[in-house]
């Protein structure tokens, strides 16, 4: 497992009962975690002075019951010196999956070490977690996201971090369609990285549904490519798909062609009550020969 382990302003204090309990910066979230099945006694004493508290309906989706947070806030991910805006979001996101910071420090340490030029293509890109964290490290990105206000908190974060003039390129559009258009623009990249959800629709409401698509998109991608690649990551939290599922797939896209070491694993947070880490969905990483997986 790859656990998120130099956090500061994120916390992870305890699970318990479908759960989790974490600190935001000095704000203290309960959200649902479906990972979460074990009981738990609620030990931790910031189960009682929770500054908000997301709640799923019985019947779909889910509202913040209790809500003393502010419209938004920020914290920073010293490591790497990036900082990002946070929101109360429906479906009880903030805007920030912190345990993706496993694969920044991975990807980032890459990047700062070819001693060469690198471009990386970022796919469902979202807020831009891993955008900044590529260009802190000196790449140039090309940031693509089909969601407008997802692509402009991505702006925001990159100036947070320092980032507003950095060489990154947002682009707001499906994500097939953009890479198929940079196949005919000849375009290529250094480095992929790719965190398509379960399930989506486009700009155009085209609809994008992980098993069905994943193989074809891959495929797409690979040719993207330079001769000289450094990187491809893919990002799954689809709980049907394991990550072995995940790594077969991107072995038989890249290893032929560029030959290369593919593994896979789990995204984990260390839990401060337990000392244990809970998983949080699967990254599958590949690298050109005489690079690290970060293992």
């Amino acid at each position: 497992m790859w656990c998120a382990e130099n956090w500061k302003d994120y916390e992870l204090l305890d699970t318990g009962d479908g759960e989790r309990l974490e600190r935001w910066g000095d704000l203290i979230l309960i959200r649902p975690d479906p990972q979460v099945i074990w009981k738990n006694t609620k030990k931790h004493p910031a189960w009682k002075r929770a500054d908000g508290i997301y709640r799923r309906s019985s019947s779909g989706g889910g509202a913040w019951v209790k809500n003393h947070l502010p419209e938004q806030w920020n914290i920073r991910y010293d490591s790497l010196g990036l900082g990002f805006v946070l929101r109360p979001m429906g479906f009880k996101h903030t805007g920030l999956f912190p345990e993706q910071a496993a694969n920044w420090d991975w990807f980032s340490e890459l990047i700062r070490s070819a001693d060469r030029p690198v471009k990386v293509l970022n796919l469902f890109a979202y807020t831009g977690g891993a955008t900044v964290a590529a260009a802190k490290a000196g790449a140039s990105v090309v940031h693509v996201d089909a969601a407008k206000g997802m692509v402009a908190q991505a702006k925001e974060n990159a100036a947070l971090s320092g980032l507003a003039d950095a060489p990154i390129r947002y682009i707001v559009d499906d994500c097939k369609k953009f890479v198929e258009r940079e196949l005919r623009r000849g375009n290529h990249y250094e480095g992929i990285i790719m965190d398509p959800p379960s399930y989506g629709r486009g700009p155009g409401g085209e609809v994008w549904k992980l098993e069905d698509s994943i193989d074809e998109l891959l495929s797409l991608c690979a040719p993207l490519l330079s001769d000289n690649p450094l990187f491809f990551l893919l990002n799954s939290y689809t709980t049907g798909l394991s990550p072995m599922t995940m790594q077969y797939l991107l072995q038989q896209k890249l290893e032929g062609k560029f030959g290369g070491v593919t593994c896979s694993g789990e995204l984990g947070l260390r839990v401060t009550q337990t000392g244990g880490a809970l998983p949080c969905g699967a990254s599958t990483r590949w690298v050109a020969d005489g690079c690290s997986l970060g293992e």
